[in-house]
């Protein structure tokens, strides 16, 4: 039987639009796991919809930009209150539910607003997606693409001659990150946040104390529906286009392995894990075995998934969890 033939080269290593592409991929996840941090490491509740949050916050600023006379910069802040809305409507029934049944009740959301925006084909633009050609006359992106060529002039003037495209959405995705990341770092260190652990460690102790669990609970899983918002705006920046497929349950299960490799209960953590799950998702792709396209890919996805496995056998906390973190009550 013959070899595998095995080529694996470096040159991306020193390539500016590589490490713009991997910038731009773990700032996305990046936010979306910090808002699952929110709901997993610091309120005990396991939130398997973010792929749905998502799913809604970009075709909501797409379509509020495409089809009516709403700026784009107003689109995003409405798109974030329907998000927030939709967090309400799924969390109302389903807070009361066990873990487990919470995290069923979450994912056939995602699974709902996926299927929702694959057949409402008038609204969506069904499998085709909402995307810009030579015929329409507006896109969603257009706002967005002014200030990208006005961060590249600014860059031109710094004395960068030939800027990569997706660099100022680099710039501006990692700026919404920090202040994100600043922004929960502030209210984890209140009251608030401090009822949130409690509910975590113990729902009924909190409660005895006189603490409407469920209300906080609710609060939590609606933040993390707005900043699953903001990501699913700046992966359709990035793609310049809002599909259904775009919204798997993978989207959901990456942001869990930044969430896994940054450690529970670290929100720093999870920014250093998504740049190491995109680092090396991405470098993956260089290494060329298979010819098949569908091999490649799978060969992709089991290396980072022995990465996760040998992270959880030796440090299951992840790089910044701590072990007592990782109790999660009923």
């Amino acid at each position: 039987m013959d070899a595998l033939p095995l080529a694996i080269t470096f040159d991306f290593l020193t390539s500016v639009n590589f490490w713009t592409s991997v910038g731009v991929l773990a700032a996305t996840y990046a936010l979306v796991a910090l808002g699952l941090q929110l709901n997993v490491g610091f309120t005990g509740i396991v939130n398997f919809g973010a792929a749905g949050f998502m799913a809604v916050g970009a075709y909501t600023m797409a379509i509020l930009t495409i089809d009516t006379d709403i700026s784009f910069w107003f689109s995003l802040p409405l798109s974030i209150l329907v998000t927030m809305a939709f967090g309400l409507i799924v969390g109302l029934p389903s807070l009361r539910l066990r873990t487990d049944y919470l995290a069923i009740a979450t994912i056939a959301f995602a699974e709902i607003i996926r299927l929702i925006a694959q057949n409402a084909r008038e609204l969506t633009g069904g499998n085709q997606g909402l995307f810009c050609s030579d015929d329409q006359s507006k896109c969603f992106d257009d706002s967005w693409l002014n200030v990208s060529d006005t961060i590249q002039g600014w860059l031109h003037s710094l004395g960068w001659s030939d800027p990569e495209i997706l660099f100022p959405l680099l710039l501006v995705a990692w700026a919404l990150v920090l202040i994100v990341t600043f922004a929960l770092l502030f209210v984890q260190r209140s009251p608030w946040g401090r009822v949130l652990r409690a509910v975590r460690e113990d729902e009924d102790a909190a409660r005895a104390l006189g603490k409407n669990a469920v209300a906080y609970k609710l609060q939590s899983l609606v933040i993390s529906a707005a900043i699953a918002a903001i990501a699913g705006w700046i992966l359709a920046l990035n793609l310049a286009t809002v599909h259904p497929i775009d919204f798997e349950p993978l989207v959901t299960f990456f942001a869990y392995g930044v969430l896994v490799l940054g450690g529970l209960a670290s929100y720093w953590g999870v920014l250093v894990g998504s740049v190491v799950f995109w680092t090396l998702l991405e470098a993956t792709r260089f290494i060329d075995i298979f010819e098949d396209q569908s091999d490649q890919t799978a060969l992709r996805l089991a290396i980072v998934g022995l990465v996760l496995i040998l992270l959880m056998a030796f440090r299951p906390q992840g790089i910044f969890g701590k072990r007592e973190e990782m109790v999660l009550g009923d």
